[in-house]
């Protein structure tokens, strides 16, 4: 029997029309239509001064923060309320975290028209997290001064995958209503134990919990760590969303590690610099002080240093959890940390040559650049 003949022709894939890929994210569409300015590359030395502009839909003077490292994951957007006004309620379909530049005011929530409403007052570097689906509504409490918040959002990943960005604002689904114990957690946090050993660094497996924390700057409840300093995580009801707050003393500083993108880091109080470098090439060094903000890129090494006379902190804003890279896990630490002993000298005479300009003197330990794997511990730390 034989075979028939058979004629090869063209592909037809080859006359397939191109089709050119889509460099920007639907996020950076968005913010681009609305109008205010965008503030992007490495860090912001200072929040409460940054330019503004006014956003009509919003009632408000506001910008986009957009630095190198939250493309495409997380949105930071400063607000401004003048003195004695409330900006228009506003429901969001994702969670939210709000912390607060400056300013004293009232927040009111709620799910819908027949549940209850919440009310909270807040102050300068307060911190509180709204629930996806809930009315939010910001109001200024002091008729001479503006307020001014960052609002932290995953709204960029979301637009990727629904790339109406309209959709996320004022959507009308109605969620339950906070129970009792959910509603209460904006008047006090609580202390959980045999939390998650992933935000914890492998170490302590203690976080705070709740919706509301009244001072960043004063939170005094914290957990001795390994790196330098004592810490605090935070971990918000029925939330993927959480962040952590480290204290380091004076005249010292962190090693350089590294982790994934999208983390917005902002400084509650202290003053110093950051190093932020990818592996190989130049350094980037950030300057802060309170209300300075900053976003280490994917992958890249950064290091902390407190150049002032008293302790520093600074909030760690996560990503989704996707997104933290595995710094964190002992295992990863000979890949994603640099011992002090082995950094490179340029990183311990710029400290130095930084506090001489400021007539302080260094107080690292002389064993942390002879010790292999160098752990600080409770005794060797002061704040």
């Amino acid at each position: 029997m034989s075979t028939p003949n058979t004629e090869l022709t063209a592909n037809p894939y080859e006359a397939a029309p191109k089709i050119n890929e889509v460099k920007a994210f639907t996020y950076d569409r968005w913010m681009e239509s609305v109008g205010i300015p965008i503030h992007r590359g490495f860090f912001i030395e200072d929040l409460r001064t940054v330019e503004l502009g006014w956003w009509d839909q919003r009632q408000c003077d506001a910008a986009f923060i957009q630095l190198s490292g939250q493309e495409g994951i997380t949105s930071a957007i400063v607000m401004e309320i003048p003195p004695g006004k409330s900006l228009p309620p506003m429901k969001f379909a994702l969670d939210e975290i709000i912390y607060v530049l400056q300013g004293h005011g009232v927040s009111t929530v709620w799910t819908d028209d027949r549940g209850p409403k919440k009310t909270f007052e807040w102050q300068d570097r307060s911190l509180f997290h709204v629930a996806s689906n809930t009315n939010l509504q910001l109001a200024n409490m002091r008729g001479d001064k503006p307020v001014r918040l960052l609002r932290y959002s995953y709204l960029p990943l979301a637009t990727s995958l629904v790339t109406e960005p309209q959709f996320f604002f004022n959507n009308p689904y109605q969620k339950a209503a906070p129970s009792d114990q959910e509603s209460e957690l904006y008047s006090q946090a609580k202390l959980v134990e045999n939390g998650d050993p992933e935000l914890a660094w492998g170490s302590s497996r203690v976080y705070w919990h709740g919706n509301f924390f009244p001072d960043m700057a004063a939170w005094d409840k914290l957990t001795t760590n390994a790196r330098g300093g004592m810490s605090v995580i935070i971990m918000f009801p029925s939330s993927e969303m959480s962040c952590h707050m480290s204290v380091f003393p004076t005249r010292t500083y962190k090693k350089a590690h590294r982790h994934g993108p999208g983390r917005v880091i902002v400084i509650p109080a202290g003053e110093g610099y950051s190093v932020l470098w990818e592996d190989g090439k130049e350094k980037i060094v950030a300057p802060w002080h309170e209300g300075s903000m900053f976003v280490p890129p994917d992958k890249w090494f950064h290091q902390h240093f407190n150049a002032g006379g008293t302790p520093a902190r600074y909030l760690a804003l996560h990503p989704p959890r996707q997104f933290r890279g595995h710094a964190e896990k002992v295992q990863d630490r000979a890949k994603d940390m640099i011992e002090y002993k082995a950094e490179d000298p340029w990183i311990r005479q710029k400290f130095e040559g930084e506090l001489a300009k400021r007539g302080l003197s260094t107080l690292m330990p002389a064993d942390a650049y002879s010790v292999d794997s160098y752990d600080w511990h409770p005794g060797k730390i002061s704040l």
